[in-house]
C-alpha cells in the first residue's frame, strides 16, 4: 500500500513523497472518495446503510448478501451505529491506495462503441466481474453490432473520403456535391455503399484479436492493476491495434479497392482478391502497412489523452453529487477525443490509401511511403495531405451517435 501511495502521488519521479507531493495525493485522492461517497448515499442523508451498499454493489454486477454488507459496514464504523458518515468513510480509505473506483470506471470506460471506422482505437477494459460472468464477450458483440450500422450508415461518406484521398488533386479539386453527383452517375445510389461490405465483415475478427492480444500484453506488462494507467493503456492499447491489423491488413486494402471499382470492374469481394492476387501477387495485400502501423501511436495517443483531459476537467467542475457525466457528455467526449485523433494521423492515412490504390489508378507509379510523401508536397502542398477530411469529419458526429444509440439497445437485448 505504502509502495502504491508513492508511485501515486511522486510527481517528480524521484522515489519519495515530499509534503506538497502528499498533500496533492491525499486532496486529489479524498475527492474521489467524496464522489463515491455520494454515489453509494442512495437515499442523501449523509450515512451509507447495509441496504445502499448491496443496491450499489448490485449496480456494477457484483450481487453479495446482506450479511455480506454488514460485514463491510463493521470495518469502517467506529461508533456502532451500523452505519457510516462521511468521516469514517474518509478515515478508514484515506491513505488506502484505491486507484479506480469502480462507479467512475463503470461511467467514463473509455469506450469501442464509439466507431467512427477508422478501427484505430483502444480496446475496451472490463472488470474482474464482467470477464468471470462472461458480460464481455456480450459487450463486444454490441460494440460489434454498433460499429455494424453506424458504419453502414455513414458508407456514402466514408467511400467520398477515399475518393477524395485518392482523385482529389489542384487539377481535380473534387469537391462533396461534385463527388456524390459523379458516384451515382457512374453506379447509380447503389454505388454510394461499394467497399461497405468488408469494412462490417472485418469488424468482428478485428475486435477479437485486439481484445485478445490487448488481455495478454496487458499481463506481459505485469501490472497488479484491474485497471491501467494510461501510458500503460497507450502501450498496450497500441501493440493490440497493431496486431489486430496486421492480421486483417489484406482486408483493408481489399475494402479500398472495392471502393474505387468502378461498375462492372469485379463481380465481388472474392473476385477482387482474386484479380489482386493474379495482377499483383501476395504483397499487394500490404500496401500501405507501414504508414498504417505508424499512424496508430499518434491516434490512440492523443485520442486517449484528450479523452482523459476532458474527463478530469469534468470531474473537477462538476462532478458534485455523482460522478455520472450523462449521455451527451461522454458522446461529446468521445467525439472531440476521436477527431483529434483522426486530424493528427489523417496525413499517413491519406498516404496509406493511396498506397493500397496505386495499382488501381491507371498510370500510377509504385511509390514508396516517403517518395508520396515528397510528391504530395511538392505537387499540392500541406493541404494535399488533408484531402478528403471534410467528409471524414461529416461522418464523425453522426456515427458516434448512431453507433452509441444502438449499442445501449443491443445491451439490453444482450442483458447486460
Amino acid at each position: 500500500s505504502e509502495q502504491k501511495i508513492v508511485k501515486a502521488g511522486d510527481k517528480d519521479l524521484d522515489g519519495q513523497l515530499d509534503f506538497e507531493e502528499f498533500v496533492h495525493y491525499l486532496q486529489d485522492h479524498e475527492k474521489k472518495l467524496r464522489l463515491v461517497f455520494k454515489s453509494l448515499d442512495k437515499k442523501n442523508d449523509g450515512r451509507i446503510d447495509a441496504q445502499e451498499i448491496v443496491q450499489s454493489l448490485r449496480d456494477l454486477g457484483v450481487k453479495i448478501s446482506e450479511q455480506q454488507a454488514e460485514k463491510i459496514l463493521k470495518s469502517m464504523d467506529k461508533n456502532g451505529t451500523m452505519t457510516i458518515d462521511w468521516n469514517e468513510w474518509r478515515d478508514y480509505h484515506l491513505l488506502h491506495p484505491v486507484e479506480n473506483i469502480p462507479e467512475i470506471i463503470l461511467y467514463w470506460k473509455h469506450s469501442t462503441i464509439f466507431d467512427v471506422g477508422e478501427n484505430l482505437t483502444v480496446p475496451d477494459e472490463f472488470t474482474v466481474e464482467e470477464r468471470q460472468t462472461g458480460m464481455w464477450w456480450r459487450h463486444l458483440v454490441a460494440g460489434g453490432g454498433a460499429g455494424a450500422v453506424s458504419r453502414t450508415c455513414t458508407a456514402p461518406l466514408d467511400r467520398l473520403k477515399v475518393l477524395m484521398q485518392v482523385h482529389a488533386s489542384r487539377s481535380n479539386n473534387m469537391c462533396i456535391i461534385g463527388g456524390f453527383t459523379q458516384m451515382i452517375r457512374e453506379g447509380g445510389p447503389r454505388s454510394l455503399w461499394r467497399g461497405n461490405g468488408i469494412n462490417v465483415l472485418k469488424i468482428a475478427p478485428e475486435s477479437a484479436i485486439k481484445f485478445m492480444a490487448y488481455e495478454q500484453i496487458k499481463r506481459f506488462i505485469g501490472t497488479d492493476q484491474e485497471m491501467l494507467r494510461i501510458h500503460e493503456r497507450l502501450l498496450a492499447g497500441s501493440l493490440a491495434g497493431a496486431i489486430a491489423q496486421s492480421s486483417i491488413y489484406p482486408m483493408e486494402v481489399l475494402k479500398t479497392r472495392m471502393a474505387l471499382r468502378k461498375t462492372g470492374q469485379y463481380s465481388g469481394m472474392l473476385d477482387c482478391a482474386k484479380n489482386i492476387l493474379t495482377k499483383e501477387g501476395m504483397s499487394a495485400f500490404y500496401k500501405g502497412y507501414i504508414p498504417n502501423m505508424l499512424g496508430i501511436i499518434p491516434y490512440a495517443g492523443i485520442d486517449l489523452a484528450v479523452y482523459e483531459t476532458l474527463k478530469n476537467t469534468w470531474l473537477q467542475r462538476y462532478a458534485v453529487n455523482s460522478a455520472d457525466p450523462g449521455v451527451f457528455v461522454l458522446l461529446a467526449c468521445g467525439t472531440i477525443s476521436s477527431t483529434c485523433g483522426q486530424l493528427a494521423s489523417y496525413p499517413l492515412a491519406l498516404v496509406r490509401t493511396r498506397m493500397q490504390a496505386q495499382a488501381s489508378v491507371e498510370g500510377a507509379p509504385e511509390v514508396t511511403m516517403r517518395g508520396l510523401f515528397k510528391h504530395i508536397l511538392k505537387t499540392e502542398g500541406a493541404f494535399g495531405l488533408y484531402r478528403g477530411l471534410a467528409p471524414n469529419f461529416m461522418k464523425v458526429i453522426p456515427a458516434v451517435s448512431i453507433s452509441y444509440v444502438v449499442y445501449e439497445n443491443l445491451k439490453m437485448t444482450l442483458g447486460v
